[in-house]
């Protein structure tokens, strides 16, 4: 790997690090023994570029990590804020759940006492108004006997008479005598 053209992105650290395992995998084994041959000044370069790229790499990540926290302590007071809207709606919503609740009862009380009033009241007057047709009744029976008896005594009473004519007209008799 050669040094970074202009304009390009520095490599990152995972890419130094893959590029230092690639040269120490392709170095050449030490005859005789489990060491390899690695260019020194090749290993140094790519080291010292991976430290390098270390504290761009770190500053990014705990930029990373601050903004993760700071969006994390967004969202839980977000989520504090709607919990606390949700709770004061279920409240809301409960204590108008106990109003209608509470008004509905009510409405059915005032509903079954008006009927038994009304019924009470139908009752009442059923019961003035029997009394009063009962009192009519008694009055009308009363009328009705006494026209009975005043027709059977129209029937059984003799009739008059008829007084002959000379009876009949005291003013003739009187003329004749004088």
């Amino acid at each position: 790997m050669g040094d970074t053209p202009r304009g390009e992105a520095p490599p990152s650290i995972f890419d130094l690090l893959e590029e230092i395992r690639s040269l120490v995998l392709a170095a050449k084994a030490v005859p005789l023994s489990s060491s390899v041959l690695v260019p020194r000044d090749e290993l140094i370069r790519l080291v010292e570029a991976a430290i390098a790229s270390v504290p761009e790499e770190v500053s990014g990540a705990r930029w990373l990590l601050r903004e993760r926290e700071e969006f994390l302590a967004r969202t839980r007071l977000e989520a504090a804020d709607l919990l606390d809207e949700a709770r004061a709606r279920v409240e809301t919503l409960v204590a108008n759940t106990e109003v209608i609740r509470a008004a509905n009862s009510r409405a059915n009380h005032l509903v079954n006492d008006a009927r038994d009033q009304a019924a009470r009241m139908r009752m009442q007057t059923e019961d003035f108004i029997d009394q009063r047709l009962a009192s009519f009744e008694i009055v009308l029976s009363e009328v009705l006997e006494i026209t009975r008896r005043g027709r059977s005594r129209l029937m059984q009473a003799p009739m008059p008479q008829v007084v002959a004519e000379e009876e009949a007209n005291p003013f003739e008799r009187g003329l004749e005598e004088g």
